[in-house]
């Protein structure tokens, strides 16, 4: 077993017409053992920005909390809310200084451009970025996860559409993957807000 698949889990992001939407399970394990079923995998960032870290789970904390740390100094220096795009650099650059012991997370990031349009990004360990304007996985069962992702999705889908596509495409991976699972969050993300919706799947 890979060290990225030891703790489970997966993530994955999909763009609408001006919206946009991050989805991740709750299982935290040790290889097949479930430890805990209220796992958090996807951060806020911003208003209109949020990541997602796959991976072990103690380098998922370690760097959401040296990502915050970058952030708030981002905020100090510059006056301003940093960009999906400036943010995903940020990322990358991160996880490649780190190239020779690199940290075992796989990041998805999903945002609204100053201008409402959808940045979707994902990367693996090293920081190679893999910008995409339909979805983006990454996870323990992303092969799952691009088969259904591509089944279902449709360009320009309002929030609940896409709220209901994506639900439906991680809840059909994740019944394909027995160490990720037991219930799905889902953050869309509108000009408007933020909406939270979580959503029950196998306990077994």
């Amino acid at each position: 077993m890979s060290i990225l698949e030891y703790n489970g889990g997966c993530v994955v992001a999909m763009a609408g017409k001006n919206c946009v939407a991050i989805a991740s399970d709750k299982r935290l394990g040790v290889q097949l053992s479930t430890i805990a079923m209220d796992c958090n995998r996807v951060f806020r960032m911003t208003d209109s920005l949020y990541l997602g870290l796959t991976g072990l789970h103690s380098d998922v904390t370690t760097l959401h909390n040296l990502f915050n740390y970058k952030l708030n100094l981002y905020a100090m220096r510059e006056g301003r809310v940093i960009k999906p795009t400036t943010f995903a650099s940020l990322v990358s650059s991160t996880l490649y200084e780190k190239r020779f012991g690199p940290y075992f997370a796989e990041p998805v990031i999903a945002g609204l451009q100053p201008d409402g349009t959808p940045f979707l990004c994902a990367m693996d360990l090293l920081g190679a970025m893999a910008v995409a304007d339909d979805f983006v996985v990454s996870g323990t069962c992303a092969e799952s996860l691009f088969g259904t992702c591509e089944t279902f999705y449709r360009k320009d889908m309002n929030p609940d559409e896409l709220f209901e596509t994506l639900g439906q495409s991680l809840m059909a991976a994740l019944d394909r993957d027995c160490i990720s699972g037991w219930g799905v969050d889902v953050q869309i993300i509108t000009k408007e807000g933020v909406t939270t919706k979580s959503l029950k799947a196998r306990m077994d």
